[in-house]
């Protein structure tokens, strides 16, 4: 089919129509950073051709060289066959501005608490040079403790990861963001390698797949660590670990900011003392939410 077509396809515009057929002829799923076939198409077309992520409408008439049109194809190819997502093929994802590198070590990052950093989290955290100190459970490809380094310049970052092979990819994009001073990387389930310390802001973006989920779940999430998508029969082993032992870790005005994806539904009837505050992401108020220690302490935790 690809040889056939390259005889056809001259422009932008004839590979991105192309592409998206091929998407769409195979049922492939989207949820790592697109949720369509024409965006994935953008997005690997863009890529396999070095065009800027943000303007389309100028090349779209462009004739490529043979080889810009292998390029692309062969990433059209990849993605068909393989059913692994784009960032797997292109080694990079982005949360908003911020690219990262990922491999299969790690989960592709599509977190909520990116998009509410820093201002989301001002009328609990005033001014940001009030963090000292931040912490990231669960860290992978560490886009979110780089983050937290980026938007509270003043704090020292730790980030926490059971896998040593999400370690070795988070330490990539530490020191390309060189970061290496300020965000520390530790082995550790959740807070074990942390004892005894104590921080302004913990975050958490912990697995929070129920199991019938991981057993359903597409193609693309296989090629993702299971150990980074189911957390127990319920999604919230992690979870209910990190409400049971965080106020020991957070300093008097410290805050808690957890993503437990489409979970509030059961999380909340399992901690009926705890006044939940619910931030709002571009997907609804039902994905994050926030905690003090104060009200950790108060429920008695």
């Amino acid at each position: 089919m690809y040889n056939a077509a390259r005889a056809h396809l001259q422009t932008v515009r004839d590979l991105l129509r192309f592409a998206v057929s091929r998407f769409s002829e195979a049922k492939l799923f989207f949820g790592h950073g697109s949720d369509n076939a024409w965006d994935e198409a953008v997005y690997l077309t863009q890529h396999a051709l070095h065009l800027p992520l943000d303007r389309l409408d100028p090349f779209l008439d462009a004739r490529l060289t043979p080889a810009e049109i292998d390029a692309v194809l062969k990433l059209v190819e990849a993605r068909v066959t393989t059913r692994k997502p784009a960032a797997y093929l292109t080694g990079e994802a982005w949360l908003g501005p911020w690219r990262f590198h990922v491999d299969e070590r790690v989960i592709v990052p599509r977190s909520f608490i990116a998009e509410l950093m820093p201002e989301s989290l001002e009328p609990w955290i005033e001014y940001p040079e009030l963090v000292h100190r931040a912490l990231d459970l669960c860290t992978g490809s560490g886009c979110l403790a780089i983050l937290l380094a980026q938007h509270y310049p003043d704090a020292e970052v730790d980030a926490v990861d059971l896998s040593p092979d999400a370690l070795k990819v988070a330490a990539i994009n530490v020191a390309e963001y060189g970061l290496q001073s300020r965000l520390r990387l530790l082995e550790s389930d959740l807070f074990d390698a942390v004892e005894g310390e104590t921080y302004d802001l913990i975050v958490a973006n912990p697995p929070y797949v129920d199991a019938p989920s991981v057993a359903a779940l597409p193609a693309e999430y296989l090629h993702e660590p299971e150990l980074a998508l189911g957390s127990g029969e319920d999604g919230l082993d992690a979870t209910r670990a990190i409400l049971e032992n965080a106020s020991r870790f957070l300093e008097p005005q410290g805050v808690l900011v957890v993503e437990i994806g489409h979970n509030r539904a059961v999380l909340e009837p399992q901690f009926p003392e705890l006044p939940f505050t619910w931030l709002q992401t571009q997907s609804g108020d039902g994905f994050v939410f926030l905690l003090t220690r104060e009200e950790l302490v108060e429920a008695g935790y």
